[in-house]
């Protein structure tokens, strides 16, 4: 039986940077990256309040409203004396 041929595409167990043609570019595409990435991270329990990408976007938009406030919440709790 024949031993399988050593192939140049296989992968070593380690690499060093002088392996490679050239040198990484620390920030390369960071620039474009910032410029399309509009994610943002909510809090726990602001995501709780918010489940759904809607839900945000209607709120916010709400704010964004000249002249138009959001609805206050109210302190009781539903109940007349």
């Amino acid at each position: 039986m024949r031993k399988a041929k050593h192939t140049a595409d296989d992968l070593r167990a380690e690499y060093k940077l002088s392996d490679f043609k050239t040198k990484g570019v620390r920030g390369k595409h960071l620039k474009r990256y910032r410029a399309g990435n509009n994610l943002v991270l909510l809090t726990p329990d602001v995501a709780r309040a918010f489940p759904t990408d809607k839900a945000v976007n209607d709120a916010l938009s709400g704010l964004m409203r000249p002249g138009k406030r959001p609805a206050s919440r109210s302190t009781t709790n539903g109940r007349k004396r």
